[in-house]
C-alpha cells in the first residue's frame, strides 16, 4: 500500500512515521500540508508533534490546511486514517472522532513507556494485534487527556469504539482511562501514545508498535 504521511509546520515525528510505514511493508508517501492533493495514497497518517505550535488549540489550526481537506473527504470514503498524538488532536478538531484532547490532569508534561490494552482489533489499524494484546508502546505529551459529553462516552463504549486504554495508571485524566478511539466504520483510529517509536528493538521500548504498521488493512 502507499501510505501518505502529512508534515504540518511543526511536525516533529513525520520521519519516523515514515520509516514504520516503510518497516511494515509499504511504501511511505510525503504529504505537505498546504498541498490538496494525497497523491493517489492508499492511507494516510496524520504524525505526532506541535503543529503551528499547538497555538489556539492543539490541532486546531492545521484542522483548516488544504490537505485536510481532501483527508476529511478520502476518510469518508472508507480510506484507512491514523492519527498519532497532535495527530490524533487534529481528527478531533476536523470531527473525523469524537471528544476532544486537554492538558494533562497534572499540568505536566508525560513522556515515558505506556502500557495500553487493545480493546477493539476490528479497525485498519489494529488487526494485527489479538483482543485484549496488552502492549507497550512510548507516550509523550502535555495535552493528551480525553474528554467527551457523557452520552458520547456511553456511545463510545456501548458501539465497542474504545480501542486502546491505559493500563497501570492514567497518565493524563482521560476519562474512562481511554487511550484511543475509532470512528463507527473503523477506518478511522487516533492515539496518544506512539506506535513510531516501536517498531524494532534496537531502541524504545520493543517492537509493540509495529503491528500498527505491517497489519495494516482496508477495512472490510
Amino acid at each position: 500500500m502507499k501510505v501518505g504521511v502529512v508534515t504540518f509546520p511543526g511536525s516533529l515525528d513525520d520521519v519516523d512515521a515514515a520509516r514504520a510505514v516503510r518497516t511494515g511493508g509499504h511504501e511511505a508517501v510525503a504529504l505537505w500540508h498546504g498541498d490538496a492533493d494525497l497523491h493517489g495514497v492508499d492511507a494516510v497518517v496524520l504524525p505526532g508533534g506541535f503543529s503551528y505550535g499547538d497555538y489556539l488549540r492543539c490541532g486546531a489550526i492545521s484542522r483548516f490546511a488544504p490537505v485536510m481537506g481532501e483527508v476529511i473527504a478520502a476518510a469518508g470514503r472508507g480510506m484507512p486514517v491514523l492519527g498519532i498524538c497532535n495527530g490524533f488532536q487534529i481528527l478531533c478538531e476536523s470531527h473525523l472522532l469524537p471528544g476532544a484532547l486537554i492538558r494533562n490532569d497534572h499540568r505536566k508534561f508525560v513522556c515515558r513507556d505506556q502500557r495500553i490494552r487493545v480493546e477493539n482489533n476490528r479497525t485498519a489499524w489494529t488487526s494485527a494485534y489479538a483482543e485484549g494484546a496488552e502492549i507497550t508502546i512510548p507516550l509523550k505529551n502535555g495535552e493528551g487527556g480525553f474528554v467527551a459529553d457523557q452520552a458520547t462516552l456511553d456511545m463510545l463504549e456501548g458501539e465497542g469504539r474504545v480501542v486502546f486504554r491505559y493500563l497501570d495508571d492514567n497518565p493524563n485524566g482521560s476519562l474512562h482511562d481511554i487511550a484511543g478511539i475509532t470512528n463507527a466504520a473503523g477506518n478511522v483510529v487516533g492515539l496518544m501514545p506512539h506506535p513510531e517509536h516501536a517498531i524494532e528493538s534496537l531502541c524504545g521500548p520493543g517492537t509493540d508498535g509495529l503491528g500498527f504498521f505491517a497489519g495494516l488493512a482496508a477495512v472490510s
